[in-house]
């Protein structure tokens, strides 16, 4: 399967001062082979499954260590040390998402908690851009206390949520825990039967449109104080 291939724009010849019958003829196949080029790139896209030619941003990451904490009165950004795909989105410095084009993402994580101590606790996990939280963004995991000395409890948070960026915009996740016995925890491959590790952090990013709010209000303050007259009058924002 390939990607919808841009036709060239065409290299037409120059018109002679007369009609020309073999001129107009190569000029008529020029335009036609370039048309069709176009026609079924369109019938292509429009056709069933005509999405499986497009290519968007996506980006899929995940980290191979465990996260602790040392308060439990501190925020912590969530680290992605590996990277699985990145096509337009990327991590960097270990914790920050980034996007070369602007729009709506759909971002969703997975988590592995571990719980060491004897007593309920909890997690919370936020989503932040460019350094603010983003609101109402927090989920709270509790955890069930430690099934006995050195061997804890186990659950798998995961969240999705959609978020508009601009391009260089960056998403980073945040965590806090209720103690520091509990935390995210990465478990290496394990025997009988084999069975592959355990990250302590899995990410997706999806784009979802290209349409935001974000953009929305770049290109209304982009607009702003700029005015325009034309023959059908004057156009003041």
């Amino acid at each position: 399967m390939s990607l919808i291939q841009h036709p060239a724009s065409p290299n037409l010849p120059l018109a002679p001062r007369e009609y020309e019958a073999v001129y107009q003829e190569q000029f008529n196949n020029i335009l036609r082979l370039y048309f069709n080029r176009l026609n079924n790139n369109l019938l292509t896209l429009f056709g069933n499954y005509g999405g499986r030619v497009l290519d968007f941003p996506h980006g899929s990451f995940y980290d191979v260590g465990n996260q602790v904490a040392v308060s439990t009165t501190v925020a912590y950004p969530v680290r992605l040390n590996a990277t699985a795909y990145s096509n337009a989105v990327r991590v960097v410095d270990d914790t920050k998402i980034t996007f070369t084009y602007p729009g709506t993402y759909n971002i969703q994580f997975s988590i592995q908690m571990a719980n060491y101590d004897n007593g309920e606790q909890d997690i919370d996990i936020w989503f932040a851009k460019n350094g603010t939280n983003i609101p109402d963004s927090n989920s709270r995991f509790g955890q069930a206390p430690r099934k006995s000395a050195g061997v804890p409890s186990h659950i798998i948070g995961t969240v999705n949520l959609f978020v508009d960026v601009l391009a260089d915009d960056y998403v980073e996740l945040y965590w806090r825990t209720s103690d520091l016995d509990t935390y995210i925890q990465y478990y290496a491959p394990s025997i009988s039967p084999t069975r592959p590790s355990i990250p302590s952090v899995i990410l997706t990013v999806s784009f979802v449109s290209a349409s935001t709010t974000a953009v929305s209000n770049v290109l209304s303050v982009g607009l702003s104080g700029v005015s325009a007259t034309g023959a059908i009058g004057t156009v003041t924002p």
